[in-house]
C-alpha cells in the first residue's frame, strides 16, 4: 500500500532537482527575462598584451583604441542568461554601426550569445549598446594613453563616478588580468531603461577576487 506514495515522492525529488536554482528570475535562457544589463568595457592594450596579439584588426601598428566594447549582456542576480533563440545576425547591420565593436566577428559573435537574450531585435539591441558606450562616463586620460599607470580599483571607480554623480557605489566592476597585475576590463551596470545601477553581489565579489593585489597595472597603447 504504501508503493504509490513512494511512487510520488520519487516524482517529487526528481522534479525538484530538475528545475535550477537561481537568483531574479522565473526561469532561464528565456529572452527578454533578467534582471539588468552590464556593459562590459575591455581594455584593448591588455587585450593586445595576450592572447589577441594576432589580431590585426584591433591590435595592428598605431592602433590605441583604449577602453573598447566587449559586449552588452543581459544579466541575473546569480549568472546570466545565453544562446536564448536562433534569431539570426544580420551582416548589413555592420554598416549602419560602424567600429561599434573593435573587430567584426564580435557584431554576430555577441548578438548570439547575449543579444538573443535582450528581447530586443538585432538592430535595437546594437543602438542600445551603442547608445550606452557613447553615455559611458570615460576618464580622457584612457583615450591615448601612452604611459603606463598605476592605480588601485577604489581610485580607479573614483575616476568614473566624479564624471556621472548618479553611478552608484557598485555601479562599477574592475576586472584584472595576470593574476591581479594588470587592468583587463570594466564592467557598468545599468537597470532595464539603461539607467545606471547597482553590480550583483556576485559580480562584485568576483571582481574583488579578480583584482586581488593592492594595486594594478594600466597598460598603454602600442
Amino acid at each position: 500500500m504504501k508503493r504509490p506514495f513512494i511512487l510520488f515522492s520519487l516524482l517529487i525529488i526528481v522534479f525538484t532537482l530538475s528545475c535550477p536554482a537561481y537568483g531574479g528570475s522565473a526561469s532561464r535562457n528565456v529572452s527578454g527575462d533578467f534582471d539588468y544589463y552590464v556593459l562590459a568595457l575591455s581594455w584593448s592594450p591588455d587585450f593586445c598584451a595576450g592572447q589577441g596579439g594576432n589580431d590585426s584588426e584591433q591590435c595592428g601598428p598605431g592602433r590605441n583604441p583604449g577602453f573598447v566594447l566587449h559586449g552588452l549582456w543581459p544579466q541575473y542576480q546569480k549568472g546570466f542568461p545565453q544562446n536564448c533563440t536562433s534569431i539570426p545576425f544580420p551582416s548589413s547591420l555592420k554598416r549602419e554601426f560602424p567600429g561599434l565593436f573593435p573587430n567584426d566577428r564580435l557584431y554576430a559573435h555577441e548578438w548570439r550569445r547575449h543579444g538573443t537574450c535582450s528581447g530586443l531585435s538585432p538592430r535595437e539591441y546594437l543602438a542600445a549598446a551603442q547608445k550606452l558606450k557613447q553615455a559611458a562616463p570615460l576618464p580622457s586620460r584612457y583615450r591615448n594613453l601612452r604611459e603606463p599607470v598605476r592605480t588601485t580599483t577604489a581610485a580607479l571607480k573614483k575616476e568614473f563616478k566624479a564624471l556621472d554623480a548618479g553611478l552608484p557605489d557598485n555601479g562599477v566592476a574592475v576586472f584584472c588580468s595576470g593574476s591581479g597585475r594588470f587592468l583587463k576590463e570594466i564592467f557598468l551596470c545599468y537597470n532595464r531603461q539603461g539607467k545606471p545601477t547597482a553590480c550583483s553581489p556576485e559580480i562584485m565579489n568576483k571582481s574583488a577576487r579578480s583584482c586581488r593585489q593592492s594595486d594594478f597595472l594600466i597598460r598603454p597603447g602600442r
